[in-house]
């Protein structure tokens, strides 16, 4: 690891070096390009070079141990020690995770799918409870969301819904949301109290980029319809809603939030590029269908990742035996204590598959 870190600071100090010479001062596009590739590795040498530092100070501070020092001074030496050995052991660490692979998607905007599973009507209550949490969650972290397509069932609740995040950093924080989601409470509309157990599925795909994703035209068969609301009235009287079928996969996408037919189809390729480049991954990682497995499911009740179980105030989060308490303020967007436990067990994980 040392080796590498040696020839990432060599680097940085070519790149120094380079961005003081005249071909790139009258190059803006040049001088560009090496600051992007300075800046991204300029947080590492620092660490890198702190850590070096600390193993110096280690070193010079063990040899005084050799000097006739009286008991006072030993003490404070050893202490100092102490101190210096517990930075190196931290400093260390982080330069392990500076160098896990990163995951490309980290930086990119997300499409969320969130549909009622098992449970009947109070499933689709639990589905609109989870669309609320995380558009509360992006409002608290600053990012915009734009639905894509809705299906509401009467009572409040939501059959279907797909939706865009924007913001730095949504696929890296909410990607840790897919699967089935699980809750246990008293419906409103049960007399007895008694506990129900709902389901509701989570799909997160990063957005992708034309560039990532070529959709040929002719694999599409697009169809437009009349937008329709709840219990089937039309919501609008121009034909503006979008179904695109890509042929060759057999996926199809609607999108009818938007009176305009020109932004429903727009948003709609945007799911299709998302899906297609989820599909495309999966088959670079392996397996296909295991991979949409571990997204969504069945939506069976024992195919969890989490419960959210409200008699007893408490989420339980099952990859990683993670209880919290405060549901109501779960439920109002406060993910972030959760998800940084997760983040950290997949850090754990990788650093694990990853010891020198």
């Amino acid at each position: 690891m040392l080796e590498r870190l040696a020839k990432i600071e060599q680097q940085y100090i070519e790149l120094e070096s380079e961005m003081t010479t005249e071909e790139a001062i009258s190059n803006p596009k040049k001088m560009q390009e090496l600051a992007q590739e300075r800046a991204r590795l300029e947080e590492l040498v620092t660490l890198y070079r702190r850590y070096r530092q600390s193993v110096k100070t280690l070193r010079e501070t063990k040899a005084m141990l050799n000097d006739n020092l009286d008991e006072e001074m030993l003490s404070m030496v050893k202490q100092e020690i102490d101190s210096l050995e517990s930075d190196i052991e931290q400093q260390h660490q982080d330069l392990k995770l500076f160098l896990l692979p990163k995951d490309p998607n980290d930086e990119k905007d997300i499409i969320m799918e969130i549909r009622a599973g098992t449970g009947g009507e109070e499933a689709g209550l639990f589905a609109a409870d989870l669309f609320r949490m995380y558009t509360r969650y992006a409002q608290i972290k600053g990012w915009a969301t734009d639905i894509i397509n809705i299906n509401e069932i009467g009572t409040g609740g939501i059959r279907e819904v797909i939706f865009e995040i924007r913001g730095r950093g949504a696929f890296s924080r909410l990607k840790y949301e897919r699967g089935v989601h699980r809750v246990q409470r008293v419906p409103t509309t049960e007399a007895s109290g008694r506990i129900h157990t709902s389901t509701a599925t989570v799909a997160v795909l990063p957005v992708a980029d034309e560039v990532e994703i070529d959709i040929n035209q002719n694999d599409l068969r697009i169809d437009v319809f009349h937008s329709g609301g709840a219990g089937g009235q039309n919501v609008n009287k121009v034909a503006t809603a979008i179904r695109i079928t890509h042929i060759p996969t057999g996926i199809v996408v609607i999108c009818q939030d938007e009176r305009s037919q020109l932004k429903n189809k727009t948003k709609a390729m945007s799911v299709l590029r998302a899906r297609l480049l989820d599909m495309e991954q999966s088959k670079q990682e392996g397996d296909i269908v295991e991979e949409r497995r571990s997204q969504v499911g069945t939506a069976e009740r024992v195919e969890k990742i989490r419960t959210y179980n409200f008699p007893q105030d408490r989420i339980t989060d099952h990859r990683g035996g993670i209880t919290l308490r405060n549901l109501p303020g779960f439920m109002e967007g406060n993910l972030d204590d959760l998800l940084d436990s997760l983040a950290a067990d997949e850090q754990a994980k990788l650093l694990e598959s990853h010891q020198e």
